[in-house]
């Protein structure tokens, strides 16, 4: 049976009153001093989910948004089998050259699955499957990720129109239904390594994302 499914807080039915901030602090980085916010439910249950944000945010300006999906591997341990955590530092300095921004850093590990079944789906792909078959075998969808609680936290922050730095249209496709203006969409783009060229091409080939050959 699949494990560990559900490691954050999910608010697929959430609308805007039902997210409130319940604190903001100082979070100085190598990019540059950003704020990270931290929210809950109206209920009082609170979200692993945070907002990282420079600069005024101006709800009639086009904010420069990145959303992160949780990358243990990637983020933290610099694994070299995907693109995450270079995107991520990316995402940080164009966001520091502009003095203004939002990332979203939202806990959704393995595409949704979880670090525990993200570690079987590694397995598997050592044994000669790709990302999408992985997650297939053992019993998911390709991306079990929703972006309703990415654009709740957006509209808490009082931002309704953005840029969406993504190679993937299924982000800006949920945060448009969500009640997001899209904008445009910024690629990010990792050059392509020997340990994750294989990985890149199944994000292109079998799940749509919008990358170069």
């Amino acid at each position: 049976m699949p494990l560990d499914i559900a490691p954050a807080v999910k608010l697929e039915a959430t609308r805007v009153h039902d997210l409130v901030e319940i604190s903001r602090a100082a979070l100085p980085t190598k990019a540059g001093d950003f704020q990270i916010v931290a929210f809950a439910t109206s209920s009082g249950e609170q979200l692993n989910d945070v907002a990282i944000i420079m600069g005024d945010l101006d709800p009639e300006s086009v904010v420069p948004v990145r959303l992160h999906s949780e990358c243990l591997t990637g983020d933290v341990f610099g694994s070299l089998r995907c693109d995450c955590g270079d995107q991520l530092q990316v995402a940080f300095e164009r966001i520091a050259e502009r003095g203004v921004g939002v990332v979203l850093y939202l806990r959704q590990e393995g595409r949704g699955i979880g670090i525990a079944n993200k570690v079987r789906a590694y397995e598997l792909q050592d044994g000669g499957l790709d990302t999408v078959e992985a997650n297939l075998h053992l019993g998911f969808d390709d991306d079990a990720r929703s972006y309703d609680t990415a654009a709740a936290m957006l509209h808490r922050l009082g931002i309704r129109r953005i840029e969406l730095h993504t190679n993937n249209p299924r982000k800006v496709d949920g945060l448009v239904a969500a009640g997001i203006d899209v904008v445009r969409r910024e690629p990010l783009m990792i050059a392509p390594r020997a340990d994750n060229r294989h990985y890149l091409a199944t994000k292109r080939v079998r799940s749509g994302h919008l990358l170069d050959e």
